[in-house]
């Protein structure tokens, strides 16, 4: 048995639509110039801190532009996302074929923890890793840490899955396998430099590379 630790953006859902109007709202808020389409897109991974700091370089105004982005994800954003096309049926077949399932994201914890609760397969997976309000884990190698011991598991043993760079350092930081999915927010060129073991292209291509 396999413990497939999943990435929770642009893996299993498509949440641009939420985090994009989110990150909108806290710049407004705090009276900020709101970035482009393509700016707020690309923060679809990172933790948000790391988004926030470069653009408005004051720790504090970094702390209650995040505070604003979880008001609002906390009543609209956390529910603005789509399933992608055959993920369901993917989770249900690894599922099936005995692997162990759980989620690690940059998202905080209560957040990803909702939105699992809410999918119609959110109890395949065992537990969900996500990060800490307070930003003591946010990134993916100190996440993947968390849920290697959360779960009682081994590098060896585990895969991670995700489609942006982060998934995939945090994998190699681990000496784990990780495999990079095209249907999110990040491409090839970008998965494969940060050391993907493996590509897929579609959820379909996920259950014949791990089943």
């Amino acid at each position: 048995m396999a413990t497939l630790l999943f990435d929770l953006d642009g893996t299993l859902i498509d949440s641009a639509v939420g985090i994009t109007r989110c990150a909108a709202y806290a710049f407004e808020s705090i009276g900020a110039p709101v970035p482009d389409d393509a700016t707020l897109r690309s923060w679809i991974g990172p933790p948000l801190r790391v988004s926030f700091a470069p653009l408005l370089n004051d720790d504090a105004r970094v702390e209650q532009a995040v505070e604003h982005y979880r008001e609002r994800y906390e009543t609209h954003g956390w529910a603005e996302h789509t399933i992608y096309d055959g993920i369901p049926d993917a989770i249900d077949a690894l599922h099936s074929a005995g692997h162990r399932l759980a989620v690690v994201t940059a998202k905080n914890e209560p957040h990803a923890r909702k939105i699992i609760a809410s999918l119609p397969f959110g109890h395949r997976f065992v537990d969900v890793i996500g990060a800490t309000l307070d930003g003591r884990l946010s990134h993916k190698p100190e996440l993947i840490a968390e849920a290697l011991e959360r779960l009682d598991a081994s590098p060896d043993d585990c895969t991670m899955i995700g489609d942006r760079r982060m998934d995939m350092e945090g994998a190699v930081h681990h000496e784990m396998r990780g495999v990079g999915v095209l249907w999110g927010f990040g491409d090839e060129p970008e998965l494969r430099h940060a050391g993907a073991t493996e590509i897929v292209d579609d959820p379909s291509g996920l259950v014949r590379l791990l089943a």
